[in-house]
């Protein structure tokens, strides 16, 4: 079963993934790794001993160095060590309520450590593509029925979707002022949605906290059940900025700027819709309606327009809402169920994946 989208474009290649420890970027450098490159992570500490990073036991198949992003110098080290030809960022305070808790630690972390990424890459001539990954929640959120494109404003209320925008603003400053020329990497942003799978043990997400109540025989509060949000298992945006960097690589500059990765313009789905379909999967789940007396804000409705990307980069999604909630639940089963090597259970799962 072939795991290879990019026509052999990552084979032999130095890559070097920045928050490699967390649930995107450790599923990213699985794949990578699979597809035979040279994959270098730097980032701080997995947070728990659940995290993909760990259960696939990570640590000692990719070349693996904790460190902070917000430290200029210590990342410019790593690059300057490591001589990537491509470069992901994926390093960030990933959530919403985290930010909240503490906002100057998310705008230190997602605006300078997104600095740092690319002083680091203008710094360090060996890099050919760097590809910056936020979220969808860059954007100004107008709760618009339609998706966002990528030219619509950056914005955000809450400091980590501020943060996020920010990020976008400083990706885009680098591209014109930095980056334009030839014979400058050439970059790119990646903008996905709520990204589901194994392995994600984060606080304050749904499907995480789902499993942990379900493992604990305890009742879930879910907070806003009719918020729609853009679904995806975590491949699909992978697969996505994977084939951004392959086409970086191969075809140049006229692949620079934001890109949307996102499901389905028809799959519009709530919270309560993803709670329904996993009770279809496991019928013991018990969840209960939220105090909202004393919530947080958070964006009722966010869709992105990915056409962009259909139609100039070749890449769609896979999986519809039914089989994104499978791959996940499957995901978290597979550690529940205590399989021995939990590495070749996603490996197993990015082959199924490509097979789509």
């Amino acid at each position: 079963m072939s795991l290879d989208l990019f026509n052999n474009t990552f084979k032999n290649k130095r890559v070097l993934i920045t928050g490699h420890t967390g649930f995107k970027g450790s599923w990213m450098a699985i794949w990578l790794k699979e597809l035979g490159a040279e994959v270098y992570g730097y980032s701080l500490e997995p947070y728990t001993e659940k995290d993909n990073f760990n259960t696939t036991g990570l640590s000692s198949k990719i070349h693996h160095k904790i460190g902070d992003v917000r430290s200029k110098e210590d990342l410019q080290n790593y690059f300057n060590e490591v001589k990537p030809d491509i470069a992901f960022h994926l390093a960030a305070q990933p959530l919403v309520i985290e930010s909240y808790t503490n906002p100057h630690y998310n705008f230190e972390t997602n605006l300078m450590g997104t600095v740092n990424f690319f002083e680091a890459v203008r710094n360090c001539s060996s890099v050919k593509v760097a590809v910056n990954v936020t979220t969808d929640k860059c954007y100004q959120n107008n709760e618009w029925l339609w998706g966002y494109r990528e030219n619509d404003a950056m914005g955000g209320d809450d400091p980590y979707s501020a943060s996020k925008g920010c990020s976008e603003l400083i990706t885009n400053s680098y591209i014109k002022s930095f980056f334009s020329k030839e014979g400058t990497a050439n970059v790119a942003s990646g903008r996905a949605g709520n990204v589901i799978g194994g392995g994600d043990w984060a606080e304050n997400r749904i499907i995480p906290d789902l499993i942990r109540a379900y493992e604990l025989n305890q009742t879930s509060t879910i907070r806003n059940p009719n918020s729609v949000r853009p679904w995806q298992f975590v491949l699909e945006p992978i697969f996505g900025y994977m084939k951004l960097a392959e086409k970086l690589l191969v075809e140049g500059k006229t692949f620079s700027g934001g890109w949307n990765f996102g499901p389905s313009s028809y799959e519009n789905y709530s919270v309560g819709d993803v709670v329904n379909e996993i009770k279809k999967i496991i019928p013991t789940i018990k969840v209960d309606s939220p105090d909202i007396s004393n919530k947080l804000h958070e964006a009722g409705l966010l869709k992105l327009d990915i056409t962009k990307a259909v139609n100039q980069l070749g890449w769609k999604p896979k999986l519809n809402f039914e089989e994104t909630i499978k791959f996940t639940i499957d995901g978290y089963l597979d550690e529940i169920n205590n399989l021995n090597n939990i590495y070749d259970c996603r490996v197993k799962q990015i082959g199924n994946y490509c097979s789509k």
